[in-house]
């Protein structure tokens, strides 16, 4: 097991590195750029060239079944789960294939909302500790369903 962090605007980085490496997991950290090294030996920063979904094609390239994806990149989660990897928003919720058909249309219908209405666009929330907790508390859970059903990690 592997956990790909698809690293632009990612809050949670530093989570998993954090619980990644409690369990003693290797932790890829992509990025076009703007991304601190890490000194964690099971950490690696993977800076790739500017362009459209450079950074997702290098994980899809990468993933085998049983890897887990953070990412807020809908179609990259909707593409790793067709991998049999396992996928997380940094919010902490769990996308896969019972629940990754609608969340893909809510986004291409958000998309399309902002799109016709500019009042709408940059309306990002804020990310706050209670969101960090969650999202840790649920890749911690994560792991342990993978560890259970002895998924190798």
């Amino acid at each position: 097991m592997i956990i790909y962090i698809d690293a632009d605007a990612c809050p949670v980085k530093n989570e998993i590195i954090k619980t990644a490496s409690r369990h003693k997991i290797r932790v890829f950290v992509v990025s076009n750029g703007g991304i601190r090294l890490n000194p964690n030996p099971l950490v690696e920063t993977i800076i790739v060239e500017t362009g459209l979904d450079v950074a997702d094609k290098w994980i899809l390239s990468r993933l085998e079944n049983s890897d887990i994806v953070v990412t807020y990149d809908i179609p990259l989660a909707s593409d790793s789960i067709k991998l049999g990897a396992f996928v997380m928003t940094p919010y902490g919720k769990e996308l896969n294939p019972s629940n990754i058909g609608s969340t893909l249309a809510t986004r291409n219908l958000m998309h399309d909302i902002r799109s016709a209405n500019q009042f709408l666009e940059n309306k990002n929330t804020t990310f706050s500790k209670k969101n960090r907790s969650e999202f840790s508390n649920n890749l911690e859970k994560l792991i342990q369903k993978l560890k259970k059903n002895h998924i190798n990690v």
